[in-house]
């Protein structure tokens, strides 16, 4: 029977199929993925001139390096972390999960970067050092903070979606990257106690709990209604 330290238990994890399927797809933490992938979305639909191509390449970027390689790197962690996945990945899996990739992301990424938005590469380059700076908390966990989290999981993305875009920077896809990071801000505050208390299996604060995976369930289906609304509106000119 899986208890409250399990993390089988998560509300993103189904609780169906063979034991490594949900595990896996826990390992993807959709709902939070899907947050990172709105952002660049929601980046994109700022764009004067749209290109569907490039709004594809970038989710597909943020997929495959957000949602497979850093889940897996964060899988592994730092020395004397706990795995938030237990022993069911072996450390060559994930790192093979993680190297597969990103090969292909980085790939697509260049290939944009290249021919089209050479500006790209700045998000390139910051978002590569924090993949694994923030996961496997290099230089004594330094940049495995709230703040690193909010800047390269939030305001990054939406700049990622409008410069594949325009290869170009705005004051309004700055403002919005901006706020979308001060939304991740507040997800991983609340992410942070409700991890813990998963841990410690602490039943006596269940309510405590409860409000907590609430707040992120709300976040991150509120970022993804927004994208959706954003796409919405822009299928609808």
């Amino acid at each position: 029977m899986a208890t409250l330290r399990d993390r089988r238990t998560e509300w993103f994890v189904p609780q169906f199929g063979p034991l490594k399927f949900r595990v896996f797809v826990g390992l993807l933490f959709l709902p939070y993925t899907g947050m990172v992938l709105s952002y660049t979305v929601i980046g994109a639909m700022l764009a004067e001139t749209l290109y569907w191509d490039r709004v594809f390449a970038i989710v597909l970027i943020y997929f495959l390096g957000l949602g497979i390689a850093a889940h897996a790197l964060d899988a592994i962690g730092g020395e004397g972390k706990a795995k938030p996945w237990g022993n069911h990945f072996s450390k060559r899996s994930l790192w093979l999960l993680a190297v597969f990739s990103l090969l292909p992301a980085y790939a697509l990424g260049f290939y944009y970067i290249i021919f089209y938005t050479p500006l790209l590469l700045t998000i390139a380059i910051l978002e590569g050092f924090f993949l694994f700076a923030y996961n496997l908390e290099w230089f004594n966990g330094r940049f495995h903070t709230d703040g690193a989290f909010a800047f390269s999981w939030g305001v990054l993305p939406v700049l990622g979606g409008y410069i594949i875009q325009t290869n170009s920077l705005s004051l309004s896809a700055l403002a919005i990257a901006a706020a979308m990071g001060l939304l991740s801000f507040v997800e991983i505050n609340a992410s942070r106690p409700y991890k813990a208390m998963k841990r410690a299996n602490e039943a006596v604060n269940l309510s405590f709990q409860k409000r907590c995976e609430n707040i992120l369930k709300g976040i991150s289906l509120g970022v993804i209604l927004l994208a959706l609304a954003m796409v919405l509106l822009r299928l609808g000119r």
